[in-house]
């Protein structure tokens, strides 16, 4: 995984109602670094889905999705019941994934019940996890309890540049 690009950066998106939006330039660089476009040309393919735990969407380049796979199926083995019997919540939670193309400016289409089922209606906020990009709701994530005060404040601020409401 040394060769990789790591996703970090933040930003926000304009959503609109067929659910485009554009990945901020670091994110995009870093996705088409690690799952370049066979012919040479700008954009590529982004895998998007439903967060493991959160109220959020994840969105990867296709060839993380090998090392997700390992790294479930390591944490799938390590969680097994005295009587041998797997946690197949494990794989489903992050199963949810579908690949969906990006342009050059990094516009793609969010799918449908993943954005209805993270609430991402005007604004999508990006947020780099080292692995993978989180895409959130900015009200949903500012709501949510269990996260990091300085990221929410990351929406916060990203949304006070752009002129928008929470």
């Amino acid at each position: 995984m040394s060769n990789r690009g790591w996703y970090q950066g933040d930003g926000i998106g304009l959503v609109d109602d067929k659910g485009r939006v554009s990945i901020p330039a670091a994110l995009r660089q870093t996705l088409a670094a690690n799952y370049p476009k066979a012919n040479g040309k700008d954009g590529g393919t982004v895998i998007v889905g439903t967060h493991q735990k959160h109220r959020c969407l994840v969105a990867y380049d296709p060839a993380y999705l090998d090392i997700l796979v390992a790294k479930l199926e390591k944490r799938e083995a390590e969680n097994t019941a005295d009587d041998g019997e797997l946690d197949y919540n494990i794989k489903r939670r992050a199963a949810a994934g579908e690949a969906v193309p990006f342009d050059g400016s990094g516009r793609f289409i969010m799918p449908a019940f993943p954005r209805h089922y993270a609430r991402i209606k005007g604004h999508a906020f990006f947020y780099g996890v080292l692995d993978m990009i989180e895409i959130w709701d900015p009200k949903t994530l500012i709501e949510t309890t269990d996260y990091p005060d300085v990221v929410k404040e990351m929406a916060e601020f990203q949304m006070a540049e752009r002129g928008a409401q929470l």
